[in-house]
Formats: C-alpha cells, structure tokens, sequence
C-alpha cells in the first residue's frame, strides 16, 4: 500500500517537474557571427515573442499541478462492507436470517466499495495524463514560435 503512494508521489512529481526542461530543447546556432550578448538579447526576445504569440508560459506552466490530484477516498472495500451489511441485516431479517443477511450484503459491498475506489484512481490518472498531453502540446506550439522568430534572426534552430 505505502510502495504505491510512493509511486504516485514520485509519478506526480515528474509531471510536475518536466515542463522546466521544455524550454531548454532548442540549440541555436549564430549563423551570422552575432555576439553572445546579441544571442542572449535575441533569445530573449523571442521567448516573449512566443509567449505573446501561443498565450503559454513554460515558467508559468511548471508551477500548475494538475487539476485533480486528490487521492481516491480511503477505505472503499470497509465502507462498503459496513453499508452493505446494514442492508443485508434488513434484507435477512426479513428472510428469517439475519446473520447470514448481513455476511452477504458485507461481502457485496466490500467488493463495490473497492470498485468505486479503483475507478477513481483510472479517472484521476486519465486526467493527469490529458492535462500532460495539453501541457506537452502547448510546448511544442511554444517551441516552433520561438524557433520562427530566432531563425528568422539569422540562428540555426535545431
């Protein structure tokens, strides 16, 4: 149980630390002899020019979390084990046994307490994994603005 919240911190934390290298992808190369203070004015300059251009912001980008990061709720199988016994000691009582009620209602409950949990952990990682695909394809729109603008300033842009 603790390995897999392990895992999920670990997996959330690379989520939310890749976007911080996305903006280091691009080579340049002065083709025209410019001067390193030219390069880092131009580079600059056409950072702001694609953040202008797309509306995205790697830097502001690498603080977002995604939307949905709450855990699944805690004891699904035990709530619905307590619930379903509940009902199963209704349904046995009016059957003549009570006990025997309660047993299977708890053990059809259990199981749909745990259902419900284990779809809600796919849900939540369906969501992260869209969110990450957004931020992933902002990026790249990113990434080919500011490449246009400094190879349009005379760098190879690789």
């Amino acid at each position: 149980m603790k390995s897999k919240r392990f895992c999920k911190a670990i997996g959330i934390l690379v989520l939310l630390s890749t976007p911080l290298t996305y903006g280091q992808q691009l080579m340049v190369y002065p083709n025209k002899g410019q001067s390193s203070k030219q390069q880092e004015k131009d580079k600059y300059e056409c950072f702001d020019w694609a953040k202008k251009q797309t509306g995205f912001d790697p830097n502001a980008a690498a603080g977002v979390a995604a939307p949905n990061t709450t855990t699944p709720p805690k004891g699904g199988a035990v709530r619905g084990a307590a619930k379903g016994a509940a009902v199963g000691t209704l349904g046995g009582a009016i059957g003549g046994n009570t006990g025997k009620g309660a047993a299977i209602g708890a053990g059809v409950g259990a199981a749909g307490g745990a259902m419900k949990r284990r779809e809600a952990g796919r849900e939540q990682a369906q969501e992260q994994q869209q969110v990450q695909a957004q931020k992933q394809q902002q990026m790249s729109s990113f990434n080919k603005a500011e490449a246009v603008c400094l190879q349009g300033r005379g760098y190879n842009v690789s």
